[in-house]
């Protein structure tokens, strides 16, 4: 059960998650790639998609948060709040990218905040094995979106480009550290549930 003081500074979190601009560590991906000329459909699909990718970040915000709060092992909490902090970074790169494509971020961030904390505490109750096999399998399925939106921005929006590209790399990364840490995979139906909820996210995100 948190205490007080952890309740407090999980609260703050969550608030500075939400409504105060993320930092980043290390330099932006597209730092050194120029900015290529896009008509005003081209600017609204990418800005979209990044606003997507934004609240895909603001989920992994949470999820980890909550599976940290939860989580058994202290290298297991370790490494979670490692990985939230590269999510950290993923929600400033994003949020600039939408912004500088003429977007704005989604107002259901709140709702997906709150549902992906309760499920990432879930997760950690579990067990540290079920903990990390959920958040492997999570991170596969980011990476599948990621790959697919490499597809779907414009083909010279290289900047949009170089931040996902970027992000897929630091997913992977994740999920692999997961199943070291030893992760094991999923019923099959828990799998395709996950699914289909990001389903509803991503097509959410994009319009709203």
């Amino acid at each position: 059960m948190l205490n007080a003081d952890r309740f407090i500074v999980e609260f703050d979190k969550g608030l500075r998650t939400l409504f105060s601009q993320a930092h980043s560590v290390r330099p932006y991906p597209d730092a050194e790639v120029e900015e290529a000329p896009l008509s005003e459909a081209e600017k609204q699909h990418a800005a979209a998609l990044m606003r997507v990718n934004h609240s895909g970040e603001i989920c992994a915000q949470a999820l980890y948060q909550g599976q940290a709060l939860t989580a058994r092992d202290p290298l297991v909490q370790q490494q979670l709040q490692q990985a939230a902090q590269e999510e950290t970074e993923h929600l400033a790169w994003t949020a600039h990218r939408v912004h500088e494509l003429g977007g704005h971020l989604s107002v259901l961030n709140p709702l997906w905040y709150t549902g992906s904390l309760a499920l990432g505490a879930f997760a950690g109750m579990l067990g540290d094995k079920w903990n990390l096999g959920f958040l492997a399998e999570t991170e596969q399925q980011v990476g599948g979106h990621l790959q697919s939106h490499l597809e779907k921005l414009p083909p010279q929006d290289e900047k949009s480009r170089a931040i996902v590209a970027q992000m897929y790399t630091d997913e992977i990364g994740h999920a692999d550290m997961a199943t070291e840490l030893g992760g094991v995979p999923l019923p099959q139906a828990v799998q395709t549930a996950m699914k289909l909820n990001g389903k509803i996210m991503t097509s959410a995100a994009y319009r709203i």
